[in-house]
């Protein structure tokens, strides 16, 4: 059997093709060798000069080895016969440090030499170098340096790069405007920028007062370009105050372009009551642009079905339908784009432990089941911090108010129990700020109407109480908007409240601030664009079919347009950036 073995293993080592592989880990030790006979002006055999007369001395062998550049110098071109050439198309510095890179596989980028070093790079065919100096200026994007990497990486088809800065300027439109490399641009580069769909803007005003800007810095030459620019402002996307107040007065406009005004006011007419709007470039909101989610409804035929509002144009549209019907379920955004839609009551009448998350990124936008809770919860409280959803108090399927509370781990996928709260609370308001989570008001077991409200450190998992409010508040709304928390409305046992109340940390206590037009309670309530959004509810006789809106510089409420066939409860509405695909349902 031995001998039987010997036999094979000599027939597999004799097989003609046999053959042992072997690759070299790393080439620093012939780098190494390089480099000192480059330093020693040992076998040297070319001389690159500069035009400030500094000179290189290397090996055309290893040039060429390296750069496609110099492998045409050196095999095509009469230069393969010289040993000094003149390199007068790149700056000396650059050279310097490309030839070292050549031999030793390193570079270093920094502020300093990235402007000299891509275009040498680039010249020379060096794709790793010219990779790392685009990586280096990808990292460096800032308001005041974007437009002109954006050139850069435009000059040296730098595709990424490219891509990279361009994002940046339209999804940091109002820094970017505000600098000065903005008014360096080109008409057809500003046209290019503002007639973009997907530039995110805290409200159409500031493409409005760019545009000013950008032509009164060489009026003389760039005022008769505004006509072909204000086709793109989406100035009927202001608000009637503004153009009123602002866009009137300007000169620029009040001398010839009267026409986008009258169009403007027009679609503030038209949207006030209520009536069919025909869509052009001017009063299309752009995607980048906050619209409100709203999930489930009162009527059971609506309880699986999404809306969203538009703010600019006071619309409602369908969204995509929920797996499940659910009522009083509570929505929260997770990374920007995870929308999850938690807990509630379903068709039954029996509260849920269920969850679905809607991602807006995917083309296909549909609800998809995600883990269910560890305890079933109607009337719950829900807040995100650090991309963890919290799960407050509700109901059970014993009609019992709960004190308890959990959290998910998006990475983990997992639901956990954390501390519990000092109170038993359903129907309460929860918003996350400075990264603690508050539970304010609701009602206790005994169904009474809470005005304590506590706050929860997830660092120690610990709940504290904090100021009361002036009124016990069931069904209270929570937004969170400016560094204060607003509780609005809610029932106080016997009435429902028009009232709102604000708290900031700094102060450590509650103010009253004004009333809104109607009481409602369980309505939801989101801030968005610097206003505080309050959608739908109840008051002491039927539902509330309207928006308020409020406005922290007035003081004020206004009314916005009401969705008469569908009526949301509770927390169940988020404010999400207005996604292309939003327009197929």
């Amino acid at each position: 059997m031995q001998n039987n073995k010997r036999q094979k293993i000599e027939s597999r080592v004799s097989e003609k093709n046999a053959k042992y592989e072997y690759e070299k880990s790393s080439h620093s030790e012939t780098y190494e060798v390089l480099q000192t006979l480059r330093k020693d002006e040992i076998f040297c055999d070319i001389k690159l000069e500069t035009d400030d007369n500094k000179i290189i001395i290397a090996h055309k062998v290893v040039l060429a080895s390296a750069s496609p550049y110099f492998y045409a110098m050196f095999t095509k071109f009469s230069e393969r016969n010289h040993d000094v050439v003149v390199m007068r198309e790149i700056d000396s510095t650059a050279l310097q440090i490309l030839v070292n890179f050549i031999y030793s596989g390193k570079i270093v980028v920094t502020e300093d030499n990235v402007q000299v070093l891509l275009p040498s790079a680039n010249l020379l065919q060096l794709q790793e170098v010219k990779e790392a100096c685009c990586d280096f200026l990808k990292s460096q994007l800032c308001p005041t340096n974007c437009i002109g990497i954006n050139a850069i990486a435009d000059k040296y088809s730098c595709t990424k790069l490219l891509t990279n800065s361009e994002l940046y300027i339209q999804q940091h439109f109002s820094e970017v405007v505000s600098g000065d490399e903005f008014l360096s641009l080109s008409s057809e580069q500003v046209l290019k920028l503002i007639s973009s769909d997907t530039i995110i803007v805290p409200s159409e005003e500031k493409v409005f007062e760019s545009v000013i800007r950008w032509v009164k810095y060489d009026s003389g030459s760039r005022k008769c370009i505004l006509p072909q620019l204000m086709e793109h402002v989406r100035l009927p996307l202001t608000s009637k105050d503004y153009i009123l107040k602002k866009v009137v007065e300007e000169p620029l406009i009040r001398n010839c372009l009267k026409y986008y005004v009258s169009e403007a006011l027009q679609f503030h007419t038209l949207k006030s009551e209520e009536l069919n709007i025909q869509q052009n470039i001017r009063n299309k909101p752009r995607n980048g642009d906050k619209v409100l989610l709203a999930i489930g409804g009162i009527d059971i035929d609506l309880r699986n079905r999404t809306k969203w509002y538009d703010p600019k144009t006071y619309q409602w549209n369908y969204g995509p339908e929920m797996i499940t019907s659910r009522q009083r379920a509570c929505a929260v955004v997770v990374k920007d784009n995870l929308v999850f839609a938690v807990g509630g009551f379903d068709d039954n009448d029996e509260p849920v432990r269920t969850v679905e998350v809607l991602d807006l990124s995917s083309e296909s936008l549909c609800w998809k089941t995600s883990v269910e809770m560890l305890v079933e919860r109607d009337g719950l409280g829900v807040g995100v911090i650090n991309n963890f959803i919290y799960a407050v108090g509700g109901y059970n399927y014993s009609n019992d108010a709960l004190d308890n509370a959990e959290m998910f781990d998006n990475n983990t996928q997992e639901w956990r129990m954390i501390s519990s709260m000092s109170f038993r609370r359903a129907y309460h308001g929860v918003g996350v700020l400075n990264n603690l989570l508050y539970a304010v008001g609701g009602s206790d077991e005994s169904q009474q109407a809470l005005n304590t409200v506590e706050c929860y450190h997830p660092s120690l998992d610990t709940w504290t109480p904090v100021a009361k409010m002036s009124v016990g508040r069931e069904g209270v709304g929570v937004g969170v908007l400016d560094g204060a928390l607003y509780a609005v409305g809610g029932k106080d046992g016997s009435k429902t409240l028009s009232s709102v109340e604000v708290y900031r940390p700094t102060t450590g206590v509650w103010t009253t601030i004004a009333d809104m037009h109607n009481p409602r309670k369980r309505a939801g309530v989101v801030a968005s664009n610097g206003l505080l959004y309050v959608i739908g509810g109840v008051d002491d006789t039927f539902f509330v079919h309207s928006i308020e809106c409020y406005s922290p510089e007035t003081n004020s409420w206004t009314i916005g347009a009401a969705s008469k066939n569908f009526v949301y409860t509770s927390a169940g509405v988020v404010a999400i950036n207005r996604f292309r695909h939003f327009n197929t349902y």
